[in-house]
């Protein structure tokens, strides 16, 4: 499905977990760029992995 999402910045507070995480790989996977929001700084780099690897787009934390 083409969401028309390529080129487009998201912000995902909640991204390094469960159900943020899962819309944060959803829209990297749509072409968004993704900024992801967490509370602990590790599991957003981890997370940041995570997307980068499936969806095969770089990452920086």
């Amino acid at each position: 499905m083409d969401l028309g999402l390529k080129g487009k910045v998201a912000m995902v507070a909640g991204g390094s977990r469960g159900l943020g995480f899962a819309v944060a790989q959803a829209l990297a996977a749509e072409g968004a760029l993704v900024s992801i929001g967490s509370s602990n700084a590790e599991h957003s780099q981890e997370a940041a992995r995570r997307i980068a690897q499936s969806t095969g787009r770089s990452s920086s934390s």
